[in-house]
C-alpha cells in the first residue's frame, strides 16, 4: 500500500526562511556503546542464532474495541544474548506496522512468522539481521487491531499513534508490559536502555512521524521513508479529492479478522469524518503531524521519492519545513523513484549510511555523520549529488508571471482558457504540450541559457472564472527536453527486480538475511513532470467549507506545490501547465466546467537556487512538439490507498 498526502497551507516563504536552521547538530551519548566500536562503527560481535526471540504485550491505556479491557499491542522482540549477560543495557531499532500479517513488508512483501508455541521466527526486512549482531535489538510492532494485537485501527489517528508510543513508554520504564496477550506476567525492559530509533516506509515511517510529534521521551531519532506527515494531504489536495473512498476502507485492509467485529463503529467515524467535499475536518485536524512539528525532540532522517504518487511529494517538504523552523536535526534522501525503498534503489550506501545514523543518534558515536552533507540528490538514474544544507544553499523565491503560451519575469497580463477533460491527465498535457489543446493551457520559458535548478517547494496563485459551479485545478512544472530517467509509472516504480540476492548481516533457516537485487529501470522520455499541486476552487476562502462557485465571478486561490530538487538544463525549457482534473491522480469535479485565468492577477512561486536572476533564457518561448512520455504510463504502476504499502 502507499499513502498520499496535499498539504492546506502555502509553506514556501517559511521553507525558504528556514534554510539557514541547524539542520545536523552533535548527538548525545545516551548510554556507554554495548559492544566494540571500531573505525567508528558498531562491530557484528553478537550471535543472531543465539539471540532471544521473544514477544511482549504492552498496556496502550486505551480500549477502543470496547471489550472493557485495556488493549494490549504486540511487539515482537530479537536481541543479543550476550550484553544482558554481561549487565550492558542496549538500545532498539523499532518498526511499527499494520502489515505484518496482512500485506507484508519490503520487496518480497515479508510476513511475520511463529513457531508452533507463537514464538517470532521470522522477522521482515534486514534491520535484525545486519542490527543485533551490532549490539542492537530489534522491536517489531503490530499496530492496534492488526495481526496479534487488540484494539481498532484508525488510520493514524490516537489509536495508531499511542499503540507505537506506548511501546516506546515500555522501553523506558513508563508502560506495563505482558507475558500474554491476556493474563501473562508483567514483563520489565531490564535489557533496554531507554534509547530507540523508529523506522519504516509508508505507514509504518507515518507512525514514526506521528510518534515523534507527541514528543515522547526516550525517542532518540526516526528514520521515515515515503512517509505521510498530515492524512488530509494523502486523501486529499487543498480541498480536491486525491482518490475516492475514507480511510474506512484502509483500515478494513490492515484490520486482522478477530478485530473486525468489535471495530464496526471506528470504522463507521472514520467514513463520516472523512467528508468528500474536501474539507479539513477533525479527522483530519488530529491526523496533521506537521501542527505538532515544534514538539519533535528526534532527530529524522527524510528518505522520500520525489515521483512518489502514492504519498505525494508534498509529505516531506511541508514536514521538512515545519522541522527546520523547530531546529530539528534532520537530513534528508530525495530519489527518482516513486514509492521505494532505499535499501532497493541504493542498498549499499544506504545500509552503510543508517548504520552510521543509528549508531551516532542511539549509540553516541562520534562518526562525523552530523557534520556531513545534510542532502543527497538523485539528479539521473544511479547518478547523486549533495549539499550541505536542503533547500541547497544559495536558494530564494523567484516570481514568475504568466503571459498567453510564455512564463516571464515581466508582468503578466491576458487570459487563458481551457475546458476541464476528466479522461486526459498530466501525461497527455506534457506530451503536447506545444500542441493547441482545450483541456490545458501552458506557459513555457524560452530554452535556458544555463541550466536552472529548483530546490524546495513552491507555489501558484491562479484568478479563475468558471462556468459551473465546481471545478479543479490542476498545475504541474515540466522540464521540456529529452533525457532519462527512472520509469517511475512501470510496475517497480523505477526499479527492477532481479534474480539474484545479496546478503545483508547473518541468518537462521527461519530468517534469511539475504534479498533479491535491483536495478534502475529507466526509460528515454522528451519531458519530465517534476513538481506537482492540485486544488479544489470551491475552496478558496479556506479548508473549513467548500463554497458553490457563482458561474462568471472570478476567484483567486493560491496553493502549494510539492517539493521538489530539479536541475533544468540549459537548452530545455522550463513550462508551468494549468488544468483542471489530473485522470488517475484527482477525482473530478460534480460538473464540467470551462474555466478562463486572468493571467495579470495570477503568477508562480519557486525556489531557485540564484533567486530569479538565475532565469536566463532566450527570447522567444517557442513551440515545442509532441513529446515522449514513459513507456508504461499509468497503466504500470498502480497509485492509491489500496497499494500503500
Amino acid at each position: 500500500m502507499a499513502i498520499r498526502l496535499p498539504r492546506p497551507l502555502v509553506l514556501v516563504c517559511a521553507f525558504l526562511a528556514a534554510l539557514t536552521a541547524t539542520q545536523l547538530g552533535p548527538a548525545t551519548a545516551h548510554a556507554a556503546a554495548p559492544g566494540p566500536i571500531r573505525g567508528g562503527a558498531s562491530q557484528p560481535v553478537y550471535s543472531y542464532a543465539d539471540a532471544i526471540r521473544e514477544t511482549v504485550w504492552v498496556d496502550t491505556g486505551l480500549d477502543a474495541d470496547g471489550d472493557g479491557r485495556t488493549d494490549r499491542v504486540a511487539a515482537d522482540i530479537i536481541r543479543p544474548r550476550e550484553p544482558a549477560a554481561a549487565g550492558r543495557r542496549i538500545p532498539v531499532i523499532m518498526d511499527a506496522s499494520p502489515y505484518y500479517s496482512c500485506c507484508g513488508r519490503g520487496n518480497e512483501s515479508q510476513l511475520k512468522t511463529y513457531d508452533a508455541q507463537g514464538r517470532p521466527v521470522g522477522f521482515p526486512l534486514y534491520y535484525d539481521n545486519y542490527f543485533v549482531p551490532r549490539g542492537y535489538a530489534v522491536v517489531l510492532v503490530d499496530l492496534a487491531g492488526t495481526n496479534r494485537s487488540d484494539g481498532c485501527v484508525d488510520v493514524g489517528g490516537p489509536s495508531d499513534v499511542t499503540s507505537a508510543k506506548a511501546v516506546v513508554d515500555w522501553l523506558n520504564g513508563r508502560a506495563t508490559g505482558h507475558s500474554a496477550r491476556t493474563g501473562g506476567t508483567t514483563v520489565k525492559p531490564a535489557w533496554a536502555n531507554g534509547s530507540v530509533g523508529m523506522i519504516g516506509k509508508s505507514w509504518d515511517g507515518t507512525i514514526a512521524n506521528g510518534v515523534a510529534a507527541t514528543g515522547v521521551d526516550g525517542l532518540r531519532t526516526i528514520v521515515p521513508i515515503s512517509a505521510i506527515s498530515s492524512w488530509y494531504d494523502y486523501y486529499r489536495s487543498d480541498g480536491a479529492p486525491l482518490y475516492s473512498g475514507s480511510p474506512a476502507d484502509l483500515a478494513a485492509v490492515v484490520e486482522s479478522p478477530s478485530a473486525t467485529p468489535h471495530c464496526t463503529a471506528v470504522q463507521h467515524r472514520l467514513a463520516a469524518g472523512a467528508p468528500p467535499n474536501g474539507d479539513w475536518s477533525r479527522l483530519w485536524q488530529q491526523r496533521d503531524y506537521v501542527a505538532d512539528a515544534a514538539k519533535v525532540h528526534a532527530s529524522v532522517f527524510v528518505v522520500h521519492g520525489m515521483q512518489d504518487l502514492n504519498v505525494r511529494d508534498i509529505n516531506f517538504s511541508q514536514w521538512w519545513a515545519a522541522l527546520a523552523r523547530s531546529g530539528v536535526d534532520r537530513k534528508i534522501w530525495l530519489s527518482q523513484t516513486g514509492h521505494v525503498d532505499p535499501f532497493d534503489f541504493r542498498r549499499t550506501a544506504w545500509v552503510e549510511t543508517l548504520h552510521s545514523w543509528f549508531d551516532h543518534y542511539l549509540l553516541g558515536v562520534d562518526n562525523g555523520i552530523q557534520r556531513g552533507p545534510v542532502a543527497d540528490i538523485e539528479r539521473a538514474p544511479d547518478q547523486w549529488t549533495q549539499d550541505r544544507s536542503w533547500p541547497a544553499p544559495g536558494t530564494a523565491t523567484g516570481t514568475l508571471h504568466l503571459r498567453p503560451a510564455t512564463l516571464t519575469t515581466a508582468a503578466g497580463n491576458g487570459t487563458a482558457t481551457f475546458t476541464d477533460n476528466p479522461a486526459l491527465g498530466e501525461d497527455d498535457w506534457a506530451a503536447n504540450a506545444g500542441n493547441g489543446s482545450q483541456e490545458k493551457t501552458v506557459f513555457t520559458t524560452g530554452a535556458l541559457t544555463q541550466d536552472l535548478r529548483i530546490s524546495g517547494q513552491g507555489s501558484i496563485t491562479l484568478s479563475v472564472r468558471s462556468t459551473t459551479s465546481s471545478a479543479r485545478l490542476t498545475a504541474v512544472l515540466v522540464d521540456l527536453g529529452p533525457t532519462t530517467i527512472r520509469n517511475y509509472e512501470g510496475a517497480g516504480e523505477g526499479i527492477a527486480t532481479l534474480t539474484t540476492r545479496s546478503c545483508w548481516g547473518d541468518s537462521t533457516s527461519g530468517d534469511s538475511a539475504c534479498f533479491l537485487d535491483t536495478a534502475a529501470d529507466t526509460a528515454p522520455v522528451g519531458y519530465t513532470i517534476f513538481s506537482r499541486g492540485w486544488a479544489d476552487l470551491g475552496h478558496y476562502g479556506g479548508l473549513d467549507r467548500t463554497a458553490a462557485l457563482t458561474p462568471g465571478r472570478p476567484y483567486s486561490i493560491t496553493f502549494d506545490l510539492a517539493g521538489t530538487d530539479h536541475v533544468v538544463p540549459a537548452g530545455h525549457r522550463l513550462a508551468l501547465i494549468v488544468a483542471g482534473t489530473d485522470s488517475g491522480l484527482l477525482e473530478p469535479p460534480s460538473t464540467a466546467p470551462s474555466l478562463s485565468i486572468d493571467l495579470g492577477r495570477s503568477s508562480l512561486r519557486l525556489p531557485l537556487v540564484g533567486g530569479i536572476s538565475a532565469l536566463r533564457q532566450t527570447a522567444a518561448p517557442g513551440r515545442p512538439a509532441t513529446l515522449p512520455g514513459l513507456p508504461a504510463g499509468r497503466a504500470g504502476a498502480a497509485f492509491g490507498p489500496e497499494n500503500f504499502r
